[in-house]
Formats: C-alpha cells, structure tokens, sequence
C-alpha cells in the first residue's frame, strides 16, 4: 500500500534521512523506531508531505505522493497525529473532529460530518464530550480528539507519531488498547514509537533507525535482539 524508495532529506549540509527504503502492506501495523534524533519524526514528515524528499519517492497504491503538498496527500488517504497535539483551541471538540471529516481523504458534508464526528468520538471512548472547550480536556483526552479528527478523515493509512508519548502508566494502558482496536479493525498504521511493550504488542514488523538510516528490520523480537539495534541503543559496551 504504501511505499518509501531511497528516501534521502537533506537540510543544507545535513542529512536527516539517508536512502530510507521500506513497504507496508495493507492492515499491516509498522513500527519506526530508533534512539532520539535517528530521523522518524523527519521520516513521517516525508511521509505526511511536510517535507519533499531530496531524493527518492514514496508512493501509495503506486501513485508517487511525494511531490503532492501535505492537503492533497491528506485527501490521497494518508493521515496523522503529531508528537505535539495540535488541536483548534477555539472550536470545540465536535468541531475539531468535524474539521477531519469535511478536510479528509473522503470529505463528508453537513448533517453526515456531524454524525460521523460523534461516531468518531464515541469510536476514542469521548462520548458525551463533544461540545466541551479544548481547554478543559486533560493531555490524554487531548490526544483522543486528535486521533478521532484524523480518523474521521478515514485515511487508508494512519501515521502515529509518538501517540503514547507523555501519558502515565493509567493513560498508557488505555492508549495500547485504543490502538490494538485500531489494529483489529485491520487498519493500516505506521507508528513512531518509544514505548517497547506497545511496540512489542502491536507492531507486526519494525524498521530501526539511527543517524537517519535504516539499520534493521524485521519483526520486533528479531530487531530488538539485533546487535546494531542494541549498540544504536546502548553503545558499544552492550551490544
């Protein structure tokens, strides 16, 4: 479904991400892991369309997107959350999650986006919270919308970036099994990710980066034996 070809961004004489190649199938759930500053969230970025690769492509359904601006990639059916929540403080949560059906991949109107945004809603355990203020949300609630807006879009593929990130052990519990749902559903997901049981526990295969390349991949007990995944990990000294 989708498709990174020899993925290279450069940022004046820095290189983000280096010749990155990797697929995901559809109602596969793919994670892209790494220690900090490896180049996922720049890799989602490409995805996404907030950046152009210098080199390479990235395709869906064998259409190359990487030359398409990030709304019209919206609209081609890739959607995502943010590492940051990034919500419209002043619409209400209905409202925000109306905005991902009216602006997403299949564009639903009036009567219809009101509907699904509240099946949306329910869909992220938020019933009954649909005319709240954003402001009174607390952080998890805050990245329920988020993900309810991205999925009243209904893209073809979902980018997770960093979703867990932040929540405590109660929230955190409740995050894993909000996306295992997702996973059931047979969705297709790439998630960056830090959280290794959630990795372990919903992630079909994994592809590992460091300095902006790919250094592994496979399934996630296979890649986090891997002596180069625990060396980019922990140093020389456990690997």
């Amino acid at each position: 479904m989708l498709s990174v070809q020899g993925v290279t961004k450069r940022f004046d004489g820095l290189v983000a991400v280096s010749k990155m190649s990797f697929h995901v199938a559809a109602q596969e759930m793919v994670g892209v892991i790494g220690p900090n500053g490896s180049g996922k969230t720049t890799m989602m970025n490409l995805i996404s369309g907030v950046y152009t690769p210098s080199e390479g492509g990235i395709s869906l359904h064998g259409r190359q997107i990487s030359n398409l601006p990030p709304q019209h990639i919206c609209r081609e059916g890739i959607g995502r959350t943010f590492q940051l929540v990034r919500l419209l403080p002043g619409l209400t949560v209905l409202e925000n999650v109306k905005a991902g059906a009216v602006f997403g991949h299949k564009r639903r109107w009036g009567r219809d986006a009101d509907q699904f945004a509240l099946e949306m809603l329910e869909r992220v355990g938020l019933e009954g919270q649909s005319h709240a203020p954003i402001s009174t949300l607390t952080y998890i609630d805050q990245k329920r919308v988020e993900l309810a807006r991205v999925l009243a879009g209904e893209p073809e593929v979902l980018l997770l970036d960093e979703w867990l990130a932040g929540l405590n052990p109660t929230e955190l519990e409740t995050g894993i099994q909000l996306i295992h749902d997702l996973r059931d559903e047979g969705r297709t997901v790439v998630m960056v990710e830090h959280v290794m049981d959630a990795i372990r526990s919903l992630c079909d295969r994994c592809v590992v980066m460091s300095s902006g390349t790919k250094i592994a991949e496979g399934t996630p007990e296979e890649v986090l034996s891997d002596k180069e995944v625990i060396k980019a990990y922990l140093g020389d000294d456990n690997a």
